[in-house]
């Protein structure tokens, strides 16, 4: 899905894995991602259990990717200038359908299309609202998916995949994704070069980039 991919609304029986402590071990050597948090298991609505994997990139979007962020640029009137994989989320259920033992799963990919918005002239001031606003956006966050995520108690920054410098909406749901602290500098490192022209963010990359 794209950066417009509401964390609080969709595949929310996957995300409610985030109730449970979970850990995020960062990869090394030729892994491709480079961090991958695996929830605990947790009971669903259903009477089944679920257990959640976030995958972390940044990776080259596949063709498919780049083809509905264009679309998507085009119908806001801008072009494409690149295209970012951000994570990927898998979920994996098991519990009981019509009586019998079941299993089912799914992934749900985490991209930002950078389009060439125009940039703010004060994002400082969209920062300044963030940071107003971040305890109690995790509280809301803690009500519905469970605890924020953490490693060894520190919370994780909450990453907005539609910047600051380009409009990025500070307190969306949908605009904020939990990632550990070396994944996001290394996305904020990035995120220049896919809205500079002629970047590798245009590339289509593989249709799966990363190994369980």
């Amino acid at each position: 899905m794209t950066a417009a991919f509401a964390l609080r609304c969709a595949a929310g029986a996957a995300l409610l894995a985030l109730v449970g402590c979970g850990s995020a071990t960062i990869s090394g050597g030729s892994s491709p991602a480079r961090a991958k948090w695996v929830g605990s298991v947790v009971r669903t609505p259903d009477g089944g259990q679920l257990r959640t994997t976030i995958y972390y990139g940044p990776w080259q979007c596949s063709a498919a990717f780049l083809s509905r962020c264009e679309s998507k640029c085009a119908a806001q009137g801008y072009p494409l200038m690149g295209c970012m994989w951000l994570a990927d989320i898998k979920g994996d259920w098991q519990g009981r359908y019509l009586f019998l033992p079941a299993e089912a799963g799914g992934r749900l990919a985490i991209t930002h299309c950078c389009c060439d918005y125009p940039t703010v002239a004060d994002p400082e001031s969209l920062r300044k609202v963030w940071s107003r606003s971040r305890i109690r956006f995790r509280e809301e966050w803690a009500k519905e998916l469970g605890t924020w995520p953490n490693t060894a108690g520190r919370a994780w920054p909450g990453h907005h995949l539609r910047d600051f410098l380009h409009g990025g909406d500070p307190t969306a749901p949908g605009n904020i994704l939990p990632v550990p602290d070396e994944v996001h500098t290394v996305i904020n490192a990035e995120y220049p070069a896919c809205y500079a022209p002629g970047g590798k963010w245009l590339t289509p990359g593989p249709e799966r980039p990363y190994a369980d």
